[in-house]
């Protein structure tokens, strides 16, 4: 009987081993660099236009005067904030994908605070107030989802991301309670003549009081992520329940603890977006940096000091996009496709690696 001799496949994909750092890296920028390419073959094909010049125009987007640049450290420093926020949970490998909701529920008890209290208590104690009870609204919202995940086994997934719809139908439900003018739907700029309960301009820099307090924060996680007792319990945890429990940690009491954390820090963002940025509240506040934060963190794997890069080039990007949009007269669209051929090729890197393709060797006669 004649033997059958099974043919191997002309390509297959081998797990890598662990590559150095500087490789890592390499292959990331090689992936932004095709990006590029192709951002500007779809920019030419839409706009006619040299695409060195599209390129010229994104980068003045960002950079092209100092209040830009301004605005594009904000929108960094609040993607940053976000992306601290699910950080722990997802290093637990806890799947926190509401904190969207999280950071909304933290901006609607800062805007409550202001409203409510902003003719009848003093500016610091308000301030006060709002960063107490914007942490408390964020840590009760992620809370909810772990209590069931820790008790119960839920889908955490499904869990907060039904979680983020509800938020938004109470904000919306608070935005037309307190709309100017009433039925409207639109709350305006709460307390434009006092400023009750807005933050501090520093520096003659309206958004700099944010960025020192985000960066601070980028600090302080990264110290309890990697040097505290607490972020190995996460990194155990996330490698393995039953390892964790086998050592003697309470798993129930380090996603409860975890996902506490990663609230309040989402109703820190909440906080900062309506004391120091937008000083309103509507459904879109948290404008999608919920969903955009996780792609920050599982791209800087985790590491709060690489996030501050990750935000960065997102930022840049989306910035960037915007002003091509305007300047070219072309619709919200195009900005969005910009980024998503960016982000898209980003991930992809990722995709390199962690694995390495193989080809089929010659057979010998």
């Amino acid at each position: 009987m004649a033997e059958h001799k099974i043919k191997e496949p002309l390509i297959h994909i081998v797990k890598r081993n662990r590559i150095p750092m500087w490789k890592t890296w390499l292959i990331r920028l090689s992936a932004i660099l095709v990006a590029l390419v192709v951002s500007g073959l779809v920019g030419f094909l839409l706009t006619r236009s040299n695409p060195i010049r599209i390129y010229a125009v994104m980068i003045d987007g960002s950079f092209g005067t100092e209040r830009r640049i301004w605005g594009m450290l904000q929108n960094l420093a609040m993607l940053l904030c976000v992306s601290l926020a699910v950080t722990p949970a997802f290093k637990m490998r806890f799947w926190n994908i509401g904190a969207e909701g999280q950071v909304l529920m933290g901006g609607l008890a800062s805007a409550a605070c202001m409203i409510l209290f902003g003719n009848s208590l003093p500016n610091g104690i308000l301030i006060l107030v709002m960063i107490i009870a914007s942490i408390a609204a964020g840590a009760i919202w992620a809370f909810v989802p772990a209590i069931f995940r820790s008790f119960w086994n839920t889908n955490e997934t499904l869990f907060t991301l039904m979680m983020n719809y509800i938020a938004i139908q109470i904000v919306s439900f608070f935005s037309y309670k307190w709309s100017v003018p009433k039925g409207s739907g639109n709350v305006g700029i709460i307390n434009r003549d006092t400023h009750a309960g807005w933050l501090p301009v520093v520096g003659g820099k309206s958004y700099l009081l944010n960025i020192l307090i985000v960066l601070g924060l980028t600090i302080i996680m990264h110290v309890y992520l990697w040097y505290s007792k607490h972020g190995y319990e996460i990194s155990v945890v996330g490698e393995s329940e039953n390892t964790a429990r086998y050592i003697g940690l309470s798993v129930r009491k380090v996603i409860l603890r975890t996902m506490l954390i990663s609230g309040a820090i989402s109703g820190i963002a909440g906080w900062l977006l309506v004391a120091g940025t937008d000083h309103t509240i509507s459904r879109n506040t948290a404008a999608g940096r919920g969903f955009t934060a996780i792609m920050v963190a599982w791209l800087a794997k985790f590491n709060p000091l690489t996030m501050i890069l990750t935000s960065f080039l997102l930022a840049f990007f989306e910035k960037g996009a915007v002003e091509i949009s305007t300047k070219f007269g072309l619709n919200e669209s195009f900005s969005d496709i910009i980024t998503g051929i960016i982000i898209f090729f980003i991930i992809g890197s990722e995709f390199f690696i962690q694995y390495s393709i193989k080809f089929r060797e010659k057979e010998e006669k």
